[in-house]
């Protein structure tokens, strides 16, 4: 497909997007544009400074939109042709900030490409890049997923060597989500559970020695273990966030009303929205949002299920790999502000304030589209 041809595909690539799919996503990111704003008054020098961040939060929208619309006009096979060339590239721009001159550091970790307008995350490219090469690899070796080599030895290879970039910044969070993906994918893929659960527990494992090599990672356990022994220093961030979602009870404080956010919840357009919300919005509103979540990803596997009811297997391991991608960033931010398990920033998708992260959500939405556009040239498949 040409460049010229782009923009007489993108009519038809959007109309056959699924209605069911977009709808909750246009309110996600609408809801996101209220409380980014909500959260960032008061914590960004006052009115000025919370428009400041509104207006950096819709520009990132606008260009996650942009690129989601151009996702879905490439057409599905060239994105599983293209999926081992992409990683590498993806794996190539992780190489290059951990450049000396090269990458920005923040709090102590060099995770940011400088490209003028804003600061680019390659880590959050990483994770759709690492779900578009996993789909391709198990559908090539679907008839052999009873070989170790093709569904544990390959696999394990490929996203040791991505963690192993990712832990050089240091980034273990972004690192956790990509093994579990990884492992997720494995299961509906069909590699025999003797090697899925050996592979846990090399995960596990390996997550322990990495915690228990690093003091701030310890520091952190011990936090979340016990937030109370030090609320003022390591426990600080689980302590405000939970003090944030307690005072909210029922029905919330109010829109815009969040005591915690102003100076005492650290990150709270992004890494702690959620608590944000829940003081705010309380249950009722925290609720809500999951029912938003719980819809999107209905529509997703649903998708995964007519495309492997299609044959369309790539299509169906992709849909099912970003599927999990979200659940796992969802459950992940939910977690942390909730103490079950060690703080670790992690953005609520659709939702958080952050160019990177909302960028890569515009492409794994067009991957759907596309996807979708695919079955819908084939006519198959009810909604």
């Amino acid at each position: 497909m040409s460049v010229i041809e782009i923009p007489l595909q993108i009519p038809r690539r959007l109309a056959s997007a699924d209605p069911l799919l977009l709808a909750p996503v246009a309110v996600l990111l609408a809801f996101s544009v209220v409380m980014v704003f909500s959260a960032a008054i008061g914590t960004h020098g006052g009115i000025g400074g919370g428009v400041a961040v509104l207006v950096k939060h819709l520009f990132g929208i606008v260009l996650a939109l942009s690129l989601g619309v151009g996702a879905a006009c490439v057409p599905l096979d060239l994105w599983q042709r293209a999926s081992r060339w992409l990683l590498g590239m993806g794996a190539a721009l992780l190489a290059l900030i951990l450049i000396p001159g090269i990458g920005h550091e923040v709090n102590g970790s060099t995770r940011w490409l400088d490209l003028g307008l804003f600061n680019f995350q390659p880590s959050e490219l990483i994770k759709v890049l690492t779900v578009l090469f996993l789909a391709d690899h198990f559908v090539r070796h679907a008839s052999a997923m009873d070989s170790f080599q093709n569904c544990i030895l390959i696999p394990a290879a490929v996203i040791g060597s991505i963690g192993v970039l990712l832990l050089l910044e240091p980034d273990l969070g972004c690192t956790a989500v990509i093994m579990m993906v990884t492992l997720g994918m494995m299961f509906l893929a069909g590699t025999p559970l003797r090697y899925i659960f050996g592979a846990i527990a090399v995960a596990v494992c390996a997550v322990a020695v990495l915690i228990m090599t690093a003091e701030y990672r310890l520091d952190r356990v011990s936090s979340f273990m016990d937030p109370w022994a030090d609320p003022y220093g390591s426990g600080f961030q689980l302590v405000q966030a939970l003090i944030a979602l307690g005072s909210g009870e029922w029905f919330g404080v109010g829109l815009g009303a969040s005591v915690q956010k102003l100076f005492y919840l650290p990150h709270a357009s992004n890494d702690f929205l959620i608590a944000v919300v829940g003081e705010e919005l309380g249950l009722v509103g925290v609720a809500a949002l999951l029912c938003l979540y719980g819809l999107v990803l209905w529509r997703v596997f649903n998708l995964a299920s007519r495309a492997a009811a299609a044959k369309a297997y790539f299509g169906a391991r992709l849909a099912q790999g970003i599927g999990l991608l979200l659940i796992v960033q969802v459950m992940f931010h939910f977690a942390v502000n909730l103490g079950l398990v060690p703080t670790k920033g992690l953005n609520l998708p659709l939702m958080s304030y952050g160019g990177s992260s909302m960028l890569i959500n515009g492409l794994a939405f067009g991957l759907l589209i596309s996807i979708e556009h695919s079955l819908s040239k084939g006519r198959v498949g009810a909604r």
